[in-house]
């Protein structure tokens, strides 16, 4: 078993002082931890794989192709391969857990 703490998780990716901290790796996926601080600009590019986004904390709006929703603690968004997206108007600062599916890179 693989079992991991959202907080160690945050210490970790400050000390790496990154937006995204990659915290598990398997054939099929592969698992991170984003972080976008209140204001910040979102700098994604589409990615070659789909992605599930957990929102852990923080609000946003967040846009996927040319829709776009509001996004707090517990919300869940899906996002297909090669299409892009961002999250903007930050007001919170944003934790949001990545599932990659298949690994990221």
């Amino acid at each position: 078993m693989k079992a991991f703490r959202l907080d160690e998780l945050e210490v970790e990716r400050a000390e790496n002082q990154g937006a995204y901290l990659q915290f598990l790796r398997e054939r099929n996926m592969s698992v991170g931890l984003y972080a976008l601080d209140a204001g910040e600009t979102d700098p994604q590019q589409p990615h070659h794989q789909d992605e599930v986004y957990f929102v852990a904390s923080g609000r946003a709006a967040i846009t996927v192709g040319t829709e776009t929703t509001t996004v707090s603690r517990g919300s869940v968004v899906y996002v297909p391969a090669g299409v892009p997206h961002r999250f903007h108007h930050i007001s919170e600062d944003l934790r949001v857990l990545v599932v990659f599916s298949p690994p990221e890179g």
